[in-house]
């Protein structure tokens, strides 16, 4: 079905079928209309038995699969770490075991702080070189150490980044009060002590152009070409500073041509300012879509399809 087609009636034998799928998948042609939008739909049953006969009890309780963690510490998360020199540093030790727990470094590098209540590491490193770093975490019943290697250099994302990202969960309904409640929760379930470490806002923090709610409405960037957040988005960098607070680290989204993929403004011709208010904020990833740069490319080779973000990096 493509837009525009009549509907179609579909009738076949669903005899002995226990669960009925519907596969959707993206419209591979035009990149732009990529989206499956329903209106109304229903799949309906046909049957001679009463609805009594009909209810069939589905609730489940929930469940988790994951055994419990031991009382005795043991030391979670990735075993190396990239950083660029001079850059701010941020790693949270990430350890399951019985609280209250310390935690202490041998051969910690010179301008890096370790906060032995929290486990969060902090500083800057000014000069290039690897490190061996012996990580130790200990309770009343025991300790646990683990070598980490931090990597001062021009390679940053070493390991793949683990954490959560706002779009399927809030799409445009995300705001700054949504983004700290995803990061208090990233810690107070535990998932933090297993070496998640992202909380990434997705679409909708940015200004729209033809917005009609008033929350979305503004000047897209300031006289410097400085991108603004909308009204739902106050002040980034306490956003941020709040994030780090908990030991996590704060992503952001953009895309490279005038528009993002839900209509807001993107970062074309303004790749530069962008990083540069992203590095205000002390954002600390980013999610870079495509979306409208379908309309500016030449053509859809490799090297055009690069392009945009070869500029940003």
């Amino acid at each position: 079905m493509k837009k525009g087609n009549v509907p179609t009636k579909v009738d076949i034998d669903l005899s002995g079928v226990k669960l009925l799928g519907l596969l959707v998948t993206d419209a591979e042609d035009n990149i732009d209309y990529d989206h499956a939008n329903w209106c109304d739909a229903k799949i309906e049953l046909v049957s001679k038995r009463s609805p009594e006969e009909l209810v069939v009890e589905t609730t489940v309780e929930p469940y988790i699969l994951t055994p419990k963690p031991s009382d005795l510490p043991k030391i979670n998360g990735v075993k190396v770490f990239g950083i660029r020199p001079g850059n701010p540093f941020l790693y949270t030790i990430a350890a399951t075991g019985k609280r209250p727990m310390t935690f202490s470094a041998e051969n910690l590098p010179e301008g890096l702080n370790l906060d032995g209540i929290t486990g969060i590491i902090t500083g800057k490193i000014d000069r290039e070189g690897e490190y061996k770093v012996t990580l130790v975490a200990k309770n009343e019943i025991g300790d646990a150490k683990r070598e980490l290697r931090i990597k001062s250099g021009d390679k940053i994302c070493l390991t793949p980044p683990m954490g959560w990202n706002s779009w399927n969960c809030w799409a445009c309904a995300v705001d700054d009060a949504k983004v700290r409640a995803a990061a208090d929760a990233m810690v107070s379930s535990g998932l933090i002590n297993h070496g998640w470490t992202y909380i990434n806002i997705d679409d909708c923090w940015e200004n729209k152009p033809d917005a009609t709610e008033i929350e979305l409405q503004g000047e897209p960037r300031d006289k410097n070409g400085m991108i603004n957040t909308n009204k739902k988005f106050p002040d980034m960098k306490a956003l941020s500073n709040y994030v780090h607070s908990k030991g996590l680290k704060l992503g952001i989204y953009s895309g490279p041509g005038p528009i993002t993929c839900a209509g807001f403004t993107a970062s074309y011709q303004y790749e530069y300012q962008d990083a540069q208010q992203y590095a205000n904020w002390g954002i600390d990833y980013l999610k870079y879509d495509w979306c409208s740069y379908g309309r500016i490319a030449k053509d859809k080779s490799r090297g055009e399809l690069m392009k945009p973000y070869r500029v940003m990096r």
